[in-house]
């Protein structure tokens, strides 16, 4: 019985094992930026009538947060200085979108990352005041 018990025991740590060694790794980092956008179709779809105020420049603080795939434990990407890089990457002052939406403003962020960090998965969330927002990910 010892032995049943001895090498199931094995089996489940070899399974934890190759869970471990197996397991998609990812670092994510958090930051804010201000930036001034509008949405221009508000001022004139019916369907957006409510929200027509929308179509004037407005501001907000943006809030993104980035998570993207690393292949080991060791600080393949250092997140600080990732999230450096990310902040240096923004315009500096306030940022100025034009008509852009989280959901485009994810996509620009991502073609940035994906050229500096090739092959990686990447996620990305963009929010509007940390209220309202976009987030998409993006698999290698």
């Amino acid at each position: 019985m010892s032995d049943y018990i001895d090498q199931r025991e094995q089996a489940q740590a070899d399974a934890r094992e190759r869970t471990r060694l197996q397991a998609r790794r990812m670092i994510w980092v958090k930051f804010q930026h201000e930036g001034i956008h509008a949405y221009p179709a508000a001022a004139t779809d019916p369907a957006l009538k409510d929200v027509a105020f929308l179509a004037n420049p407005h501001r907000h603080i943006f809030h993104f947060e980035v998570g993207i795939r690393v292949f080991h434990n060791d600080r393949d990407i250092e997140f600080i200085q990732f999230k450096r890089w990310l902040e240096n990457n923004l315009s500096t002052g306030i940022m100025k979108l034009n008509n852009k939406s989280c959901e485009m403003m994810s996509d620009d962020l991502f073609d940035q990352i994906a050229q500096k960090y090739p092959n990686r998965d990447i996620h990305i969330r963009v929010s509007e005041d940390n209220e309202n927002g976009s987030f998409i990910t993006y698999n290698n």
